[in-house]
């Protein structure tokens, strides 16, 4: 039952699509730039806005099924994530101290902190890392000189310098835009990855949003994957994050 939960959060919470070529452009070689001004440039490349709204088309896969569905994503900057799906007999409300959801479906809901998200994708993530995901940044934050560049033909690949058993990063930075191609997170000891493979990139206002990427999931040999593509994406509009949920459902509990 938990796992069901799980597959509908993560399915309207993160972007996604395959594998690389983030903006369409041809081929660059990489020059000799270090990487903490590597990493500099993509930090610049983040997008200034308030709030977001878009229509994304999500499809689920698992080892046995597929689904479909259009999901509404709306996000003040810093403050809140809302996503409201399937009909709206899902909505999800993030903010940087709690995660709420409802599903009509089943009447249940859960009100907590991350560990509904982090227990599937096995990884500590906070509002800053879901946000980074979801717009295409370095899923954590670094200092400038704590990463290392190593050997890739046409991106920018990042590690850092301090190597871990517990913990494997990777990063492919586009050549060309310094936007993020695709982020890999790995826990060897667990058998889990976090793979965000970021297809494409739209410009809207000046500035560089996804537009189809995937996210993949392996935990144990079993994988999901989201494939999602962006209908349409408004900044800095008003906006309103209306959560309220019915009476008489019962808490998922895990």
């Amino acid at each position: 039952m938990i796992r069901r939960h799980l597959y509908m959060l993560l399915a309207v919470l993160v972007f996604g699509c395959a594998t690389l070529k983030p903006t369409g452009t041809s081929k660059l070689p990489v020059s000799t730039m270090k990487a903490k001004q590597i990493y500099k440039a993509h930090q610049k490349q983040k997008a200034e806005f308030s709030t977001l709204q878009s229509r994304l088309k999500i499809e689920l896969l698992t080892e046995n099924r597929s689904q479909s569905h259009t999901v509404t994503l709306r996000m003040e900057r810093g403050k809140t994530i809302w996503l409201n799906a399937f009909l709206n007999m899902l909505r999800v409300k993030i903010t940087p101290n709690k995660v709420e959801m409802y599903n009509k479906i089943d009447r249940t809901y859960f009100e907590g902190d991350y560990s509904l998200i982090n227990a599937f994708l096995g990884l500590e993530l906070n509002f800053e890392n879901l946000e980074n995901v979801l717009l295409g940044d370095a899923i954590f934050k670094h200092k400038a000189n704590a990463l290392k560049k190593s050997s890739a033909e046409t991106s920018y690949a990042l590690r850092p310098k301090v190597s871990s058993s517990l913990l494997e990063l990777l990063y492919l930075i586009d050549a060309s835009s310094f936007k993020m191609e695709s982020q890999k997170v790995s826990q060897p000891l667990q058998n889990r990855n976090l793979e965000v493979d970021y297809q494409l990139f739209q410009s809207i206002e000046n500035q560089l949003f996804p537009k189809a990427m995937t996210i993949k999931v392996l935990d144990n040999q079993k994988e999901t994957v989201l494939k999602i593509n962006l209908k349409s994406v408004s900044l800095n509009q008003p906006l309103r994050f209306p959560f309220k949920r019915p009476s008489g459902y019962k808490p998922i509990e895990f």
